[in-house]
């Protein structure tokens, strides 16, 4: 039988914990301590070994550590790959696609991203017929609506597995399963699911998965990852490549891309080694607490959190119980409150969340959260709402 879960094991590991009540995981995870060490080797080997030092495990980082990453989502052995973001990504699969022929159509929501929008919408103008599922009310999109999009014109579905406004999580294993019938492939994001909400790729069956590292992975920025099936990897190739691709890159051959086989043939130019790196500490914490259990603390925690709001006559904004989203509650807000400024004043008092626009406030524990913590917020909350002296303010947190 499994110990329960206690979060007081894991708050060494992350220093700001020591001066904040974090709970913004859903836009920038905590860093561990560990990558103090990390960054810190990779800085001494760079010194040390200095031109050696592509040979002693940077030139294959980008595979290495991907193969870390796999073992979230039961990915086999050598099918994850390291880029620097999801644009890129997504880029790289939408430019290895043919738009020409009758199968042209790409359907995803309009929760998606908009980083994501933009970059199959530069697709049109080579023939993609883009179809955007409409989302009900508050940002749920229904998923009979988003199967029926899916037809034998169909090219590739390209999705959010946990939206990133309401933390609305979608059933991706009917999507995976309507793709299937139609002959579609499926390229699912889960940057707000993987690290907090179990992910078994070959179970889905999905053909390619993305995501980055920033947030409940706690692995920091430029850490973007790209699964794909074994079968798909070596038979269908991005126009969007470099040397680091080629099957021979230190013969620096003219002429057009020999593609290398596996996971190295995803890739573009060098590697960004310690974003790597630095991200594989995060892994590796991950992996000692366990996805399962970091779900079920974070659906304690969730409904537990959306109670006590409710209770003191907050709106949650989106799914109303924690087993339909992924690790965030969205707070909606009245319409002469501001958002920005909700987060201004809980950041004068060390508690960290993020707000956005038609939505609300977004806080996300994880595995280090303390109920006791949550039982703060709410009362920052009350305290802010009832004392009216919050003020305007416009600017919004990178990241989403």
């Amino acid at each position: 039988m499994s110990q329960p879960h206690d979060p007081h094991r894991w708050r060494s590991q992350f220093p700001i914990l020591e001066t904040s009540t974090y709970l913004v995981n859903h836009s920038l995870g905590a860093m561990p301590q560990g990558v103090y060490d990390r960054l810190q080797a990779y800085a001494d080997q760079w010194a040390t070994r200095g031109v050696r030092a592509w040979s002693e495990g940077w030139w294959t980082s980008a595979v290495d550590v991907g193969n870390v990453l796999g073992r979230l989502m039961n990915a086999p052995h050598d099918s994850v790959v390291m880029h620097q973001n999801v644009s890129v990504i997504q880029s790289m699969i939408a430019n290895a696609l043919d738009f020409s022929g009758a199968r042209n159509k790409v359907v995803y929501t309009d929760q998606n991203f908009p980083s994501n929008m933009y970059v199959w919408e530069g697709f049109r103008r080579l023939g993609a017929q883009i179809e955007v599922v409409a989302s009900q009310g508050e940002g749920i999109v229904p998923t009979e609506a988003l199967l029926a999009a899916i037809d034998e014109q169909t090219l590739i579905v390209p999705i959010s597995m946990v939206c990133f406004r309401n933390s609305f999580l979608q059933d991706v294993q009917a999507v995976c399963d309507r793709a299937r019938e139609v002959g579609a492939l499926v390229l699912l994001d889960t940057y707000q699911a993987l690290g907090t909400v179990p992910i078994d790729v070959q179970a889905l069956g999905v053909d390619m998965l993305c995501g980055g590292s920033v947030k409940w992975l706690c692995g920091g920025p430029g850490a973007g990852y790209l699964y794909m099936r074994p079968e798909l990897m070596d038979s269908m190739h991005s126009r969007v490549t470099g040397w680091a691709a080629h099957e021979d890159p230190f013969a620096f051959e003219e002429g057009p891309q020999h593609y290398a086989k596996g996971p190295m043939g995803w890739m573009h130019g060098s590697p960004g080694v310690p974003c790597y790196l630095a991200a594989q500490e995060g892994y590796e914490l991950v992996h000692q607490v366990g996805v399962q259990a970091i779900r079920d603390w974070s659906i304690r925690l969730n409904d537990r959190l959306a109670e006590s709001l409710r209770d003191k006559g907050f709106h949650i904004f989106g799914p109303q119980k924690a087993q339909q989203r992924g690790g965030t509650v969205t707070v909606g807000l009245t319409e002469d409150e501001n958002g920005p400024a909700f987060v201004r004043a809980l950041a004068e008092r060390n508690i960290l969340i993020d707000n956005r626009p038609g939505a609300g406030l977004r806080i996300s524990p994880h595995f280090y959260t303390l109920e006791e913590e949550l039982d703060e917020l709410v009362d920052a909350l009350v305290e802010i709402r009832s004392s009216g002296s919050w003020k305007p303010l416009v600017t919004q947190s990178a990241g989403y």
